[in-house]
Parts: C-alpha cells; structure tokens; sequence
C-alpha cells in the first residue's frame, strides 16, 4: 500500500482550508509536516493558526513544525526551509498551497492587490520551489504540487478577473516549467485543481450560500495522496483535475464529500462543466 510514511512535506498556506486537510490526510500516514504560513495568532474570523494546525496534525498521527512564513519573503522561506531541514532531515515533498484572490476587472483591481496576487500566487512558488530543489533532489521519491488550474485560454476567464486568472495561470506555467526542467532529475512537478467550489473557511464567511453548494477540501487532500504517492517519475508535468484523479484510482461515489448531502457542488473557475 503506497504510503507518506516518514515523508516531509513543505506546505504553504497549511493553517487551514485546502492545505491543512492535505497536511490532515498526509499525517494520517505518520508524515512530517512543516505548516508554513502566516497565522500565527487566531483570528475572529477564520479559524486556525499554525499553532493550532500541529497540534491537529499530530494528534493524526503525524509530526509539525509551525514556522511562520510569508511566501513573499525570501528571508523567511529559506529561514523555514533551514528549520525543516535541521529538524526532519531533508525535504520530500512541496506544496505549494498560499494563494491570494481578487475577483474584479482590471478597472477594479488596485495595483495594490495586483502586487498582492503575483507575489504570492506566481512568485512565492517559485521562490519556495527554488528553496527547496537542493533537499528534493536528495529525495528518494520527491514531488512539487501546485494548486493551480488547467492553462484554457477560452476568454471567457479572463473577462472578469484578469489578474486573478493571469496570476494563478503563472502558477500552472511555472509548475509545467518545473516538470520539463527537471524530469532528468525525477523530481515531478505537478498541479493540481479542484472540479467544484470547495468550502473553505473563508469561503463560508465570503459566500455562505455557495458553501451549502461545495464539496469538502478533503477531496482535495485525497487526490493529492493519490499523486504525492506515485513514483515521480511516471507523474509529471500534469495539470489535473481533483475528481478525475479519484475517478483513475476507482472512486465512483463523491457523495461523502458533500457539504450538505444530495446537493450538487457548483463547478469551479477553470473547469468546464
């Protein structure tokens, strides 16, 4: 059976949401997690600090390092890959989860959060996968997985939040870039997106109503197993698809991963019906 065991994982943006179940399912395992992001003081409104996700992941049979890190910070994300290093002895595995979200036209978007979007969609990536390519490549199985969408030029997503979809299409680049650069080195470079609305804490104080209408971010965590589990160099350069990659490992019932039973999930940004 294709196990985490032992493995350590780098994940941004791990405190909560996407990140936190995938650093969940990894724990489950017994993996190390290193848990870097921002949170480290709760607040009010979104629940879940590094602290607090550690401590989850442990009592999941894991172990955690909660470093504080701001992915647009080159200090502080060689700093937290130094930490990770010096405690679970290398790097195995890269998640590259911190995302920022502004869905307005060009006339609406501030340079302010333009900045925002590409320093941390398109150029924490990078950054954290160039931080951590020297302990990947020592590796016996190593991965980068990107959260971002399949590349559809159709402008129909672009019409609305350019800079959004402009930011989070960079990512899905770089993790292709990736892939090719370092095939010869088997290190797989892959991404990944969901098919519908996942119902992540912010989503359900942004959009109460669309979250009955979701599906739960531990279909994301499961069809992440599912790749990060796979020998990397037989996976790479894929740009997939979180329900399709359950469906290729013979999952036919998605019914547990509904936010309210019987309720179909909305589709998500990127994906055609």
């Amino acid at each position: 059976m294709p196990s985490l065991k032992s493995k350590t994982l780098f994940i941004t943006g791990a405190s909560r949401g996407i990140g936190k179940a995938i650093a969940l399912r990894a724990a489950r395992d017994g993996a190390n997690i290193v848990v870097a992001a921002k949170t480290a003081t709760a607040d009010p409104r979104l629940p879940g600090t590094i602290h607090s996700a550690a401590e989850e992941i442990v009592a999941a049979g894991g172990q955690a390092l909660a470093v504080v890190v701001d992915v647009r910070d080159e200090a502080q994300v060689r700093s937290a890959v130094d930490a990770a290093v010096e405690r679970f002895g290398g790097i195995d595995i890269l998640v590259n989860n911190a995302s920022a979200i502004h869905l307005e036209t060009v006339e609406r978007t501030p340079m302010k959060r333009y900045d925002l979007m590409f320093e941390i969609n398109a150029r924490g990536s990078y950054l954290c996968a160039q931080a951590c390519l020297p302990y990947l490549e020592k590796a016996a199985n190593p991965h980068i997985l990107t959260l971002s969408p399949p590349l559809d030029m159709n402008p129909k997503w672009f019409a609305r939040h350019a800079a959004y979809t402009t930011s989070k299409y960079a990512m899905s680049m770089l993790s292709r870039g990736l892939a090719e650069e370092l095939r010869g080195r088997g290190i797989a470079s892959n991404s990944l997106w969901p098919r519908t609305v996942i119902a992540t804490s912010a989503l359900r104080i942004a959009a109460p109503d669309v979250a009955g209408q979701a599906r739960l971010p531990t279909i994301m965590a499961d069809a992440a197993w599912h790749i990060l589990t796979r020998p990397s160099r037989e996976l790479t350069g894929q740009l997939l698809i979180d329900e399709q990659v359950l469906r290729d490992t013979g999952v036919t019932d998605f019914e547990p991963y509904l936010v309210t039973p019987g309720v179909e999930p909305l589709i998500d940004f990127f994906v055609e019906p």
